[in-house]
């Protein structure tokens, strides 16, 4: 499957290969994104047969957050939060330890996944999403568009051998070169099935350059360092998509002790390793890893974050909630500055006005360890918040795309604002 990428003298054309002097537009992107938009588009139905490995929808009992913080330990992956439940993913295994751990489970229900044939894609009514090579096909041609503000490297190699792309835009700094400027950082694609994490970053790339002559994207551009990787698991997201049918996969393709596949990155940040809300099941969708680090992933992030002594704010991208979190996630305790958290709760209150999401302390929901947000603040000083995306589940189909980019590039563009200086939000 081709993504549609429109060259200026080609409107209306299928991008049949992505060439350096071609250009691009934003806009057009998300014009040819709706065009391929299906009337509805629902989340995968939940028909009477499981999958092959016997996965189903688990409703659980859960009062309150510690109750769910439990689960998380436990190896459930909670993905919706209800009223005195939640609900999620779990298979044979998992729903043994459920059960031997005292937990009351509402309802199960076989999960079945959209049947399109077989095609190491996304299904035909998400044709609009872009797969790793679409991704960074589209990556390098920014950089190569733009070369005078843009530079593309790869910051390390994924478990299958794969480059993790990062896209840099600095008026005066390429590649991995230090800059004093204050930089400012974007991630998406933490967890496989998240799709819709790598389109906002990425699109965000694409929007910064569509708006370089702007007053405010200008002063941006000449001032600050920004980073874009949009696809930060890009083995565990191809793998979802394998066979044209979505696997509802969350982990990375790491083979762990037991043969078990996949750790959750984030859960493998050396931020209270492994402690609350945290699996040491390597089955389970919430593996912390062996060890805080264990995954060339987190390696990764790792090693390009100590690098960078400049970077002052980041957003790391997930869904699905319509939320804004910040540190800390793995602990009840606030952060201890009082000074950082006002910059937090101000901040994060600007964007929830711009995106219409939640602002608040991530370890209200739950406690979960191992987080990257709270690892960045605590190793780098970085004011860093988690963006759970909109949408009705992990697959809401390409008619989200255009409103939840919309929204979220103005939450981006006013992080950057305060990157020069956090503490002027206050």
């Amino acid at each position: 499957m081709k993504k549609i990428l429109l060259s200026l003298a080609l409107l209306g054309a299928l991008a049949i290969s992505i060439k350096a002097e071609e250009n691009f537009s934003y806009n057009q992107l998300l014009k040819e994104i709706t065009s391929v938009e299906p009337a509805v588009s629902p989340e995968p139905a939940l028909e009477k047969s499981a999958m092959p490995d016997g996965r189903y929808w688990v409703t659980v009992k859960a009062a309150d957050k510690y109750a769910r913080t439990r689960l998380l330990e436990a190896g459930f992956d909670i993905v919706e939060i209800n009223k005195g439940s939640v609900s999620g993913v779990a298979g044979p295994d998992l729903m043994a330890r459920l059960s031997s751990k005292s937990f009351v489970v509402e309802s199960r229900i076989p999960l079945s996944v959209y049947t399109a044939a077989a095609s190491k894609d996304f299904p035909t009514a998400d044709a609009a999403y872009h797969n790793y090579k679409e991704t960074t096909d589209l990556l390098k041609q920014m950089a190569a568009a733009n070369p005078d503000i843009a530079s593309l490297f790869s910051i390390g190699k994924t478990t299958e051998g794969r480059d993790i792309w990062c896209l840099r835009i600095n008026s005066s700094a390429k590649g991995t070169a230090v800059s004093a400027k204050p930089g400012a950082l974007y991630i998406g694609n933490h967890h496989a099935r998240e799709h819709l994490s790598n389109e906002v970053p990425l699109l965000l790339a694409a929007y910064l350059f569509d708006h370089k002559t702007d007053a405010d994207i200008k002063q941006y551009i000449s001032a600050l360092d920004i980073y874009i990787i949009p696809m930060l698991n890009p083995d565990g997201a191809e793998y979802d998509i394998k066979t044209g049918s979505y696997q509802y996969y969350r982990k990375n393709m790491s083979t762990n002790s037991d043969k078990t596949r996949g750790v959750d990155l984030n859960r493998n940040y050396d931020s209270w390793f492994c402690q609350a809300g945290a699996s040491s099941y390597p089955g389970s969708d919430t593996y912390c890893g062996p060890k805080a680090f264990s995954e060339p992933e987190s390696q990764a992030v790792k090693k390009f974050i100590e690098a960078r002594k400049n970077l002052k704010t980041h957003i790391s991208y997930h869904s699905y909630a319509g939320e804004i979190l910040y540190p800390w996630g793995g602990s009840d305790e606030d952060v201890p500055n009082v000074k950082d958290r006002q910059v937090f709760i101000s901040v994060g209150a600007a964007m929830e006005k711009l995106t219409g999401y939640r602002s608040y302390k991530s370890s209200e929901m739950y406690v979960a360890t191992g987080d990257s947000c709270d690892w960045a603040y605590a190793a780098g000083g970085i004011f860093a918040f988690t963006f759970e995306l909109e949408g009705r589940g992990f697959y809401p189909g390409a008619a989200i795309i255009s409103s939840a980019v919309a929204k979220n590039i103005k939450a981006a563009v006013y992080l950057l604002s305060v990157t020069d200086n956090p503490y002027k939000a206050i």
